[in-house]
């Protein structure tokens, strides 16, 4: 069995590592971490865990953790796994970082989009990137997953075959996301209140979001050089839930034509094909939140308008899942040889 300890057990993406994990044949959690709940039982604070879950909530010491465990999730702020990471650490087990601490490989980028100093960058080199379906091969080699974040993996995969195939100017990339309030944390703010979020819809981080620089960093992988987006975010009153629609205009060839619909599609085909966990919807099918909620799957789709010379690209998952712990739990099967899927094959809950 694979000894999993998770620090930030009570937030709601390490709520929804317990459930995943708690089901995972191969794994058993040896540690609640929480500095918030200590002593208490993590049935009590989470009910739906009564007679599944008997352990309490421990402290969040890494080093001792570390010495029990074969591998680590930290579901903790941004600074948190950078301040205390260490060499020590990583030579007794595998850490899986939920935070944006080791996305970034320029330390400068990371300092000035979060606005804090990183306390450990001589390991950003090190980390891999953990989104599974383009990073697999390094992923099963590395002690240090930096897990991506929600609104990256839906706006990554939702672009991904296009920017790598050249079929479209990927400094024209417009991406709009939608998500659902358990995005923002389980945390008390006043912009999270009922009141606050009930009947509205609100853009927030307009050219300014964190997420934006882990976009483009990926991205620019994809298209072979660096390239810029604009992202911008919009807070909806659902619980679970991402959906990004983006635009971006088709690359000429060089009789002049643009790519039709064929050769659009056949990108995504090319790409996804054989991932489990993608699924490139029938052709006029638009992606919705409510046929991923509770899966580890991604939806995508893609319309090409030739009226405007651009195409549309869209995809929906949900953000505790793929977005958070479920590609935690698909980082963790590979890291241990174990099937990509195991633990994961949960059917989306519908209504």
């Amino acid at each position: 069995m694979i000894r999993a300890g998770i620090i930030g057990a009570t937030g709601y993406a390490g709520a929804e590592l317990v459930r995943l994990l708690t089901a995972h044949k191969d794994t058993e959690i040896i540690w609640y971490g929480s500095r918030s709940y200590i002593d208490q039982k993590y049935a009590d604070i989470y009910r739906n865990m009564f007679k599944i879950v008997e352990g309490s909530c421990l402290d969040d010491n890494l080093e001792e953790l570390a010495r029990q465990a074969d591998i680590i999730f930290t579901a903790t702020p941004q600074g948190y796994l950078a301040s205390v990471i260490s060499d020590r650490i990583l030579a007794q087990t595998k850490i899986v970082d939920l935070s944006a601490d080791f996305r970034l490989r320029d330390v400068a980028v990371y300092e000035r989009w979060y606005g804090i100093t990183h306390a450990s960058p001589q390991y950003l080199a090190e980390a891999v990137y953990g989104l599974c379906e383009v990073n697999r091969d390094k992923i099963r080699t590395t002690r240090l997953v930096a897990n991506p974040g929600c609104y990256t993996t839906c706006s990554i995969l939702t672009a991904y075959p296009l920017v790598k195939a050249g079929l479209i100017d990927p400094d024209t990339l417009i991406i709009d996301a939608k998500s659902g309030t358990s995005g923002a944390g389980r945390g008390a703010k006043t912009a999270n209140l009922f009141c606050e979020v009930n009947e509205n819809i609100k853009a927030y981080g307009v050219a300014c979001h964190r997420h934006t620089p882990e976009i483009e960093e990926q991205l620019g992988y994809a298209a072979g050089r660096r390239i810029t987006v604009s992202f911008t975010p919009h807070l909806v009153p659902m619980n679970r839930g991402i959906l990004v629609t983006a635009y971006a205009s088709l690359v000429r060839k060089g009789d002049g034509s643009l790519p039709g619909a064929e050769e659009i599609r056949a990108a995504y085909d090319a790409c996804y094909q054989e991932e489990t966990f993608i699924r490139v919807l029938p052709e006029g099918i638009c992606p919705e939140t409510r046929w991923v909620e509770g899966s580890n799957y991604v939806d995508v789709n893609v319309i090409s308008d030739e009226r405007t010379g651009r195409v549309v690209m869209m995809g929906a998952l949900d953000n505790l899942v793929k977005g958070a712990a479920g590609q935690a739990v698909q980082n963790m099967n590979l890291l241990f040889g174990l099937p990509e899927t195991e633990g994961l094959m949960m059917v989306p809950v519908f209504p």
